[in-house]
């Protein structure tokens, strides 16, 4: 045998030899990764088998839902369920599996909502006709009574305030959580950050006014907005345009544990999600997959993780044990046995 047979002898040994990795199917996809939410209903997920469910979606066509399901949507599907490392190819057949158990139900659906296109489209005519015929009203504007020009009033001064100054001695200015009572909340004319010399500065409500009837807490602004929630005292707006927009609330806990005898973390997605909706945090922040995300204090005083809002526009590191709340079952030592006598 020539030398150059041998070698595409083994080299087409070696090819068969690599091993194959077969594609999982849209069921498989489906079992590990989206029955999470969508066998549940889970934040408003479309449920498997639901044609009620899937039939508004499934109108905007298959290609609509594969671009949801890759790069994730604003009501908070994660891209690729979280698992970014899933090929296209599976992730769409996830899709297709879960759309297949719907066929029926979509076709019904899409049936039904056809007279209705087709009525809308007859009716569109006879609206357009009427609104040509109907006469325009032209309404005649008195003419505007001649009025004396005056001099311009000269504006107001302003009174300028300087920012607070705190003695370089004060053992509590390097801490702003340390703050007395009398310089917590001020005005936004004495904050520090607002301009004085700004009229909008003085417009603005003063902190302790808004908050005067609000419930109380320790820290940050002295407010606790989650009791105040609970208590309807404000009702946050999810929605910057529709003001009717029903937040979508997880009643979900995670539970982390940590070393030594601090009490393990408690992360209550409920009071989370009455105020924001999952895309605030996933992917970007918190991959949704078991074990994926590095949390330590450290990365949450430098403005990671949770640091993005705590410490920020949230309570801070301060407040241990609005975190740490699960109380380790810490197992008694055996006690010595009895001496021999």
């Amino acid at each position: 045998m020539k030398i150059s047979n041998r070698i595409s002898v083994i080299v087409a040994g070696l090819v068969l030899a690599l091993p194959v990795f077969a594609q999982q199917s849209g069921k498989d996809v489906y079992t590990k990764v989206c029955s999470t939410c969508h066998a549940t209903g889970l934040a408003g997920a479309p449920r498997l088998g639901n044609g009620g469910d899937w039939a508004p979606r499934a109108a905007r066509g298959v290609a609509s839902l594969y671009q949801s399901a890759l790069t994730g949507t604003p009501k908070g599907m994660p891209a690729k369920g979280g698992h970014m490392t899933l090929p296209d190819a599976e992730v769409k057949a996830a899709v297709d599996y879960m759309l297949g158990s719907v066929k029926d139900a979509v076709k019904a659906a899409k049936a039904e909502a056809e007279p209705k296109k087709e009525e809308a489209k007859k009716e569109e005519p006879k609206k357009a006709e009427a609104r040509k015929e109907e006469p325009k009203k032209v309404e005649a504007k008195p003419a505007p009574a001649p009025v004396a020009a005056a001099p311009a009033a000269a504006p107001a001064p302003v009174a300028s305030v300087a920012p607070t100054e705190v003695s370089a001695g004060d053992i509590n200015s390097f801490n702003r959580l340390l703050k007395p009572a009398s310089k917590r909340n001020l005005p936004p004319p004495e904050d520090g950050i607002h301009d004085p010399a700004n009229d909008g500065t003085h417009a603005l409500q003063p902190p302790l006014t808004a908050f005067g009837a609000l419930p109380k807490s320790n820290a940050g602004n002295r407010v606790n907005w989650v009791e105040a929630i609970g208590q309807k005292k404000i009702n946050p707006r999810y929605d910057r345009n529709d003001p009717k927009a029903e937040p979508i609330v997880m009643d979900l806990n995670i539970v982390r544990e940590v070393k030594g005898s601090m009490p393990d973390v408690v992360y209550p997605h409920k009071q989370h999600t009455e105020w924001l909706d999952c895309s605030n945090c996933h992917p970007a922040i918190f991959v949704p997959q078991k074990g994926a995300n590095a949390i330590s204090m450290a990365s949450i005083l430098l403005g990671e993780k949770c640091g993005v809002c705590h410490g920020k526009v949230a309570f801070p590191v301060s407040e241990c044990r609005n975190c740490h709340s699960k109380k380790k079952d810490i197992a008694k030592a055996p006690a010595p046995a009895a001496a021999a006598k």
